[in-house]
């Protein structure tokens, strides 16, 4: 699983009829210090994400799993919303 920040909504008025229904996320990877990492990429959103929350997704074949139509076209699905991010000693 990865890290990232909602930045925006990607609004489509035509696609896929197995996403209908799911909002699309714009997302920025970041690390565990809330730093980018990486390019914005689009992701589907299954737990009803915010923009500016910091949510946790999954790539490649994962992220079809969370959708309840299958086979469904997305490259990465948001899983989880982050309530905290606790990190003790040095991470390096």
């Amino acid at each position: 699983m990865n890290l990232a920040k909602v930045i925006g909504t990607i609004w489509a008025t035509r696609k896929d009829p197995q996403l209908e229904g799911l909002k699309l996320q714009l997302i920025q990877p970041i690390d565990i210090y809330k730093k980018k990492s990486g390019s914005p990429l689009v992701a589907t959103d299954t737990v009803g994400a915010g923009q500016g929350e910091i949510v946790y997704y999954v790539t490649a074949y994962e992220a079809v799993i969370p959708l309840s139509k299958k086979p469904a076209l997305t490259d990465a699905s948001i899983v989880g919303i982050v309530d905290k991010i606790e990190c003790k000693g040095n991470m390096e």
